[in-house]
């Protein structure tokens, strides 16, 4: 399954959808599926909420294989059934779609024009938990925001440091080291990143791959090397913030990225839809990204 899985996500076409809104992000989420929070009183009735609408996501017949060549679940989702499989199971099995797991623990306060990721304090055990429960691959989110080398250095480095240990326990690290939309220095960050990840991926031994997972480039293409690198099984793009519209735009203009879309792949979708409406705008929202993955 590992090894078919592999080469599933290194030669597929289609794109990642990203199912990993965490217990910070999770409101938002539901508040643009039209669940505010007064409808949830602690965070055990707003995990369930939100399990409600990813399962009613995953469930759809629009949530297909032949598009959708992995999704990303917040640990939560890990240990939460669907139709009485866990969720990673579902997936692969039921879906055919490969299953991949949030593992950071949020950002750290900014310094040097970066947010770093927090510790992962329990880091072996959740991969742990991750090969039991059937996960692929892991990813884990730092921001940039300023062309601060050192900075960007740091994120790599720190990137790279726990990605060793994730290859270590058999999965594959999806290294995310977003570089904000809104940065005064976007393209600049980008070149200073660019070299950065270059360095770390030439240092790797020839059993060690990874995935990247980046802002869509200002410049087209300027991602071009990472994705032909040979330790690279893909490169996949964040929305960052776009509407899905401007991000399926952008990622037409660079050859081989792929997305891994969020809020642009949800934005359409609502609690009060019939399963007819939500069905529709969610394949609306498929065929689009995938066309531009494509």
């Amino acid at each position: 399954m590992q090894q078919q899985q592999l080469e599933r996500m290194k030669d597929g076409k289609g794109f990642i959808a990203a199912l990993d809104q965490s217990g910070g992000s999770t409101p938002k989420a539901l508040a643009a599926y039209g669940i505010l929070e007064n409808a949830y009183s602690n965070e055990d009735e707003m995990f369930k909420l939100v399990h409600e609408m990813r399962t009613r996501i995953i469930t759809s017949p629009a949530f297909d294989s032949s598009k959708i060549l992995g999704a990303i679940l917040f640990e939560e989702t890990m240990y939460r059934k669907i139709e009485g499989m866990y969720t990673g199971d579902y997936l692969a099995e039921v879906k055919g779609i490969v299953p991949f797991l949030k593992v950071d623990k949020g950002l750290a306060q900014e310094a040097d024009g970066v947010q770093l990721m927090k510790p992962i304090t329990n880091l072996e055990e959740t991969l742990k938990q991750a090969n039991e429960h059937h996960i692929f691959g892991t990813k884990m989110r730092s921001v940039i925001k300023e062309a601060n080398t050192v900075g960007i250095r740091d994120v790599v480095d720190q990137q790279f440091d726990v990605a060793k240990k994730i290859i270590s326990a058999g999965l594959i690290p999806i290294i995310e080291p977003e570089v904000d939309i809104n940065s005064l220095e976007k393209g600049k960050c980008e070149e200073r990143l660019k070299v950065e990840l270059q360095n770390h991926l030439n240092s790797l031994s020839e059993n060690e791959l990874v995935m990247l997972k980046l802002t869509i480039p200002t410049q087209a293409n300027m991602y071009k090397e990472l994705i032909d690198h040979p330790k690279v099984v893909r490169v996949v793009a964040l929305s960052g913030g776009y509407s899905r519209d401007e991000a399926n735009e952008k990622l037409k203009a660079n050859d081989g990225l792929i997305a891994s879309f969020s809020r642009a792949l949800s934005q359409d979708l609502n609690v009060n839809q019939t399963d007819e409406e939500f069905n529709a705008a969610l394949s609306k929202a498929v065929d689009s990204i995938y066309a531009a993955s494509i």
